[in-house]
C-alpha cells in the first residue's frame, strides 16, 4: 500500500495523496488487530523467497515460475501458505509448478472482452472488487500506467498480496478498501471494470453514477453484472437469497441496464456478451472447500436457481463516460 503513496505524485495522485494517507493508515492498523489479518501477516511471514525464472500473464493460467525455481522443502512451504488462504476464487494460477485450480475458470470472462476493450497500454485502471488480482494481472500484460484494484476481503487481499509477493510488478497494486471508501478520485482513471458488483449493491444508480465520477470524460466503464434474460424493461428484486446468496439486490434486464448507464452520465452501453454461467465456468475444487453453482441451482431444473428464480446470467457491457 505505501508503493502507492510513494509514487503518488508520478502518477498525478497528489491531490488525493493526504486522503490516500489517511485510508492506508485505517487499513493497516484494522489488519493490525484482526485475528485473521494477523494470521495472514504471520502467512506472508513464512513466504519461502524466490525469484520466478519465468512471469507469464498473457495466457488463460496466469504462471509465476517454475517447480525448479524451489530449493528443497520450499514447495512444501509455498503450498501450505496457499491453503492457508482458502477459498481462491478466482484464477486459474501456477505458482512454481503447483497448480492453483480457483473455483471460477475467469479467463472465459477475460477472454469475452480482452479483444473489444479500449487498449490499456498508458491508462490508469480501477478494478472495483479485485478478488485476488488475477484481473489485474492479465492487465499487466498490456502494460497500463496504473491498474489499481479495491479489495475489502482480507482473504483476497493477502491472496493478491502474495501473488504480488513474486509477480512483483510496480503497476498493479491493490488498496484493501471497498470502491465507497475511497477518497473521490474524480475524473482521474481511463478505464473503470466493475466485474460482479453491481448486483450486490443496494443502490445500483448511486454506484454507477459514483463509477462516472472517477473517470475522465470519454473514459471506458467496463461492466459485467447478473442480468435478467429477455427484451422488457424488467427488474427482479429477490425476496431473501439468490442462488444462496443473501446480498443480491437487482437483477435487471439488459435493456434496463442501457437505461441506468443514460441516466448516470454514460452512452448507451454497449453489449458485448449475456452468457449463462455454467459449471466449466463455476465449480468446485480441491482450493475452495465450499458449494459452488451446481449446489446453487434446483437439482430437478437446471435452469432455476434452488430459490426457484432463473438460473445465474451474466452480461457484460462497455460504456463511455459523457
Amino acid at each position: 500500500m505505501e508503493r502507492l503513496l510513494e509514487r503518488a505524485e508520478r502518477l498525478g495522485l497528489g491531490p488525493w495523496k493526504e486522503a490516500l494517507a489517511e485510508l492506508i493508515a485505517a487499513k493497516t492498523r484494522m489488519i493490525a488487530a484482526d485475528g485473521k489479518g494477523r494470521r495472514y501477516l504471520a502467512n506472508a511471514a513464512a513466504l519461502p523467497e524466490v525469484t520466478p525464472s519465468a512471469l507469464e500473464l498473457a495466457g488463460d493460467r496466469v504462471r509465476i515460475g517454475a517447480a525448479e525455481d524451489l530449493a528443497a522443502g520450499q514447495a512444501d512451504s509455498l503450498r501450505s501458505a496457499l491453503e492457508n488462504l482458502r477459498p481462491w476464487r478466482k484464477g486459474p494460477f501456477s505458482l512454481f509448478g503447483i497448480d492453483l485450480d480457483s473455483e471460477w475458470d475467469s479467463s472465459l470472462k477475460w477472454n469475452r472482452l480482452a479483444g473489444h476493450i479500449a487498449p490499456l497500454a498508458g491508462r490508469r485502471v480501477l478494478d472495483i472488487g479485485s478478488s485476488n488480482g488475477y484481473y489485474l494481472l492479465r492487465m499487466a500484460a498490456h502494460q497500463p500506467q496504473l491498474a489499481l484494484g479495491a479489495e475489502p476481503y482480507l482473504t483476497y487481499y493477502f491472496q493478491f498480496q502474495l501473488l504480488q509477493h513474486y509477480t512483483r510488478r510496480p503497476e498493479i497494486l491493490t488498496l484493501p478498501a471497498t470502491f465507497e471508501e475511497l477518497p473521490t478520485l474524480e475524473g482521474y482513471f481511463d478505464t473503470v471494470f466493475s466485474m460482479g458488483v453491481l448486483s450486490h449493491r443496494r443502490s445500483p444508480l448511486d454506484t454507477l453514477t459514483a463509477m462516472r465520477r472517477v473517470l475522465r470524460r470519454g473514459g471506458q466503464l467496463v461492466l459485467e453484472t447478473l442480468v435478467l434474460s429477455g427484451d422488457d424493461e424488467l427488474v427482479l428484486c429477490p425476496d431473501g437469497r439468490y442462488a444462496k446468496m443473501n446480498n443480491v439486490y437487482f437483477l435487471p434486464t439488459v435493456r434496463v441496464l442501457q437505461n441506468w448507464l443514460r441516466r448516470c452520465g454514460f452512452t448507451d452501453g454497449r453489449c458485448l456478451d449475456v452468457s449463462l454461467t455454467t459449471p466449466e465456468e463455476q465449480r468446485a475444487t480441491p482450493w475452495v472447500g465450499t458449494e459452488s453453482l451446481t449446489d446453487f441451482l434446483d437439482p430437478k431444473d437446471s435452469s432455476r436457481t434452488v430459490e426457484g428464480y432463473p438460473a445465474p446470467r451474466r452480461a457484460i457491457l462497455l460504456a463511455e463516460a459523457r
